[in-house]
């Protein structure tokens, strides 16, 4: 073999093991499978055709009326339809299916495309669930009877001895551990349905709720509660309530833009000013 010809054959060789190399590396579905899936008049569902919606039962006011998801009715369902409509989906094409809070944000496949029940992102929930960009900025606010010691504090420190509720799995109860910090264990409700029962039963002084929740609780369900105070945050970024997706979903570009596009053309701001009080008569509980 003339020598000339070994350098080209051997770059040749070489050329071809890389191509095979490359061929087998993973691939970032992220930055190439993900946008894809936006594509076309509306994205890939599990359900072809069909836009599938999680969320609690019961599904509280005021983020949606008369335990209805899909009546439109209530902050987070008009929230739902929005997206669903930015994506391309009718009305008819969404499909509501109940997911426990907790299921919602457990690791494992999820039986629905997003799902909309008051999770606020965190880096914990992160590791097992994907999320939207955010679609509501929260606080969290504390609800006493109104005769209770717990209804005169002004500050977080105010409340440390007294008995407190939360729903388990919630930043509720992170807040109450975290910024309030009681010298006994808060009581822990699967439902705030049980929260606020046990607070009419005085079996707790107060419990935390998101804010929006906690004027209506005071306004229609428990109106010798009254709201104490808003609770600051315990991160630096503020709180804000997230769509949950599956892990690497190819959706969640797709509903982040949606979510993105009805923040910047007013829709959210309209929908929260249709549907949730102001929280400018709740004092801050520093």
């Amino acid at each position: 073999m003339p020598v000339a010809t070994q350098p080209a054959r051997l770059a040749a060789a070489l050329a071809v093991l890389l191509a095979a190399v490359t061929g087998c590396a993973p691939q970032d579905e992220t930055d190439t499978a993900a946008p894809a899936a936006c594509t076309g008049p509306r994205p890939a569902t599990r359900t072809p055709g069909t836009l599938t919606v999680g969320t609690d039962k019961p599904a509280y006011a005021p983020w949606f009326q008369g335990d209805d998801p899909a009546s439109g009715k209530g902050f987070e369902s008009a929230v739902a339809y929005a997206v669903a409509g930015r994506l391309g989906f009718d009305r008819s094409a969404v499909r509501w299916r109940t997911v426990p809070f907790n299921n919602a944000v457990a690791p494992g496949p999820k039986d629905f495309d997003f799902a909309i029940n008051q999770v606020s992102i965190s880096d914990e929930r992160r590791r097992a669930v994907d999320f939207s960009s955010g679609y509501y900025t929260v606080r969290q606010a504390v609800v006493a009877l109104k005769d209770s010691p717990a209804a005169q504090a002004t500050t977080a420190a105010g409340l440390r001895h007294a008995r407190l509720g939360a729903q388990v799995g919630t930043t509720s109860l992170d807040v109450v551990n975290d910024v309030i910090r009681p010298d006994r264990q808060p009581a822990v409700f699967q439902k705030n349905d049980y929260a606020k029962s046990a607070l009419k039963n005085r079996q707790v002084d107060a419990v935390v709720v998101d804010l929006p929740t906690a004027f209506f609780i005071t306004s229609a369900e428990v109106p010798e509660a009254k709201v104490v105070g808003q609770l600051p945050a315990t991160g630096a970024r503020a709180e804000q309530f997230g769509l949950v997706l599956d892990k690497g979903s190819r959706l969640t570009p797709c509903v982040s833009k949606a979510v993105d596009d009805l923040r910047g053309d007013g829709t959210l701001a309209r929908l929260e000013k249709q549907w949730l009080a102001d929280a400018a008569g709740a004092p801050e509980l520093r």
